[in-house]
């Protein structure tokens, strides 16, 4: 009863109160009129959503249940492929890859840094035979954000399409498909989207389509050529995740009703305030530069116990944040400002990551970290979203 609990993890994150009383009325049915008229409506916004002219695919599964529709749809076994494997979640494009009986070639970039163009280019050029690329948007398990809008320019100049999981960037940072030249762009719904977990989307650009037309499914459940058919009609192939799209429909109406260039402003000043926040707390960010917007990852220093300072950050103060993964478990803590999370909810979270690092045997002199990263909320909100700020800001 001291605190409300705060989530700021990189999904699942909170549910707007109209979104929850949205996905609380009663069961429709998904193959009549009623349910038509949603998807109807979810699919126009949707496209403006995905800035796309072409259909985008909702599918009953997780964001991993999307790669995997990706991977089957577009390849067929013995492609060879390429993932930048820069985390915990290029990690994953590979295992899908291999279980499709894809050959692999691995581009590895250090975690917490970013691909450059240049090496997927060189990567291509070495060897011709790859025919796609698979890569994050927004690598959650580190918090970089990929160049991807550059890798575009190399792919399209090449037979090879390029995969984006845009699982924790969708809805939080541009990343228009048909603008960019993306061949395959895919989120899921617990994140920028703010809706449980359980449905992902997917959109492809006509190269793609053309490409999954030629290939032999290797899935019963995700076959993307009937499932554009059944949208539409508006249906899905299999029964629908109902209420999730019903939800869909009221979360898009959110995002979009002042536009999406003021949810990137949001969001923008969002990650100004946090990694702006951090620093002043002498504290490293792990992902110093190409950096997401939805997901601030916080080096923590040595001999300090991540896992520790989360615990006590949630049971003493009311926030829960996540930790690293793999090589990164207790070296980071992740903390997620993303979806219907405001500049209220972010200076609790850097409140509560100042007080259980101290409280966990670390160190922390900071005075004035929330007020400067309010000054650069501020600054961002004043200025463009993307747009870097000055090195010192003036607090007022």
């Amino acid at each position: 009863m001291l605190n409300k609990v705060r989530l700021l993890t990189p999904g699942p994150t909170p549910l707007p109160e109209r979104v929850r009383l949205t996905l609380a009325r009663d069961m429709i049915h998904h193959r009549k009129s009623e349910f038509k008229a949603v998807m109807g409506r979810v699919q126009e916004k949707l496209r403006v959503l995905f800035g796309t002219q072409g259909t985008v695919l909702p599918l009953s599964c997780s964001g991993t249940g999307a790669m995997t529709a990706a991977v089957y749809g577009l390849f067929n076994p013995g492609e060879k492929v390429l993932v930048v494997e820069a985390g915990k979640f290029g990690q994953r494009w590979k295992a899908i890859a291999v279980s499709r009986g894809l050959e692999v070639v691995t581009l590895e970039v250090p975690w917490g840094r970013a691909v450059r163009p240049e090496q997927v280019e060189e990567a291509l050029a070495a060897d011709p035979a790859i025919t796609g690329v698979l890569i994050q948007l927004s690598e959650t398990s580190t918090g970089v954000l990929h160049p991807v809008r550059e890798v575009a320019r190399v792919t399209r100049q090449r037979d090879a399409l390029l995969v984006v999981d845009g699982i924790s960037a969708v809805g939080l940072s541009p990343c228009p498909l048909d603008e960019w030249g993306l061949d395959c762009l895919l989120t899921g719904s617990q994140k920028g989207l703010m809706l449980p977990p359980g449905l992902a989307l997917l959109a492809l650009s006509e190269r793609a389509w053309e490409k999954a037309a030629n290939v032999t499914s290797g899935c019963f459940y995700f076959n993307l050529l009937k499932e554009r058919e059944y949208v539409a009609k508006g249906q899905t192939l299999f029964t629908s995740a109902v209420n999730l799209i019903v939800g869909l429909d009221e979360s898009l109406d959110m995002l979009l009703e002042n536009g999406l260039e003021a949810v990137y402003a949001k969001q923008w000043a969002l990650t100004m305030l946090t990694r702006a926040g951090v620093t002043a707390m002498g504290l490293d960010l792990f992902a110093p530069e190409h950096f997401a917007w939805g997901i601030t990852s916080v080096l923590l220093p040595e001999g300090v116990d991540g896992t520790e300072v989360l615990r006590l950050a949630l049971e003493k103060h009311g926030v829960c944040m996540a930790g690293g993964q793999d090589q990164l478990k207790g070296r980071i803590v992740r903390i997620g400002h993303m979806g219907w999370v405001d500049w209220a909810d972010v200076l609790a979270g850097l409140y509560a990551l100042d007080r259980g690092l101290m409280e966990a045997g670390g160190f922390s002199g900071a005075r004035d970290y929330l007020e400067q990263g309010m000054a650069a909320y501020r600054a961002a909100l004043e200025g463009k979203p993307g747009e870097p700020l000055p090195t010192v800001l003036v607090h007022s």
